[in-house]
């Protein structure tokens, strides 16, 4: 293992970590998107992470793209908004904001964690710079 590893697998834990809560954000923001029964309703987003040369001793993670969630949503009767058919549906995409609420409190615990670990090794680093000045 290098010197500054713990640097970069720590930047890289930091990137899948917000690339997940921008996806969270983006779920949430469009729980109430609604849309005409014909059409697809709006797809849950999920982050897929994978490990960076497991096993490698390297370490490390990345984004391996996103999971879509299902186009179907689900059918309410509002035969009020202008977008219902015949027999006043309208189509909402099925995400469900308690677990949108978890998982962005997973991505943001994950998010402070490798910042503190990022923190804690720059913090050791500049230290035993100033060993040597001694």
């Amino acid at each position: 293992m290098a010197v500054f590893d713990t640097l970069r697998i720590g930047g890289s834990s930091l990137f899948v970590h917000r690339k997940w809560m921008d996806a969270v954000a983006d779920n949430m923001a469009n729980i109430n998107t609604v849309n005409a029964p014909g059409e697809a309703a709006f797809q849950e987003r999920m982050v897929v992470a994978e490990a960076v040369q497991y096993g490698s001793g390297q370490g490390g993670v990345r984004v391996a793209g996103t999971e879509l969630g299902s186009a179907e949503g689900r059918m309410v009767y509002e035969p009020g908004n202008p977008l219902a058919d015949d027999e006043g549906y309208v189509r909402y995409p099925d995400i469900d904001l308690g677990d949108q609420m978890t998982q962005l409190l997973m991505a943001q615990r994950g998010y402070q964690a490798n910042l503190a670990t990022i923190r804690s090794a720059t913090e050791a680093y500049q230290q035993a710079l100033q060993l040597g000045k001694g």
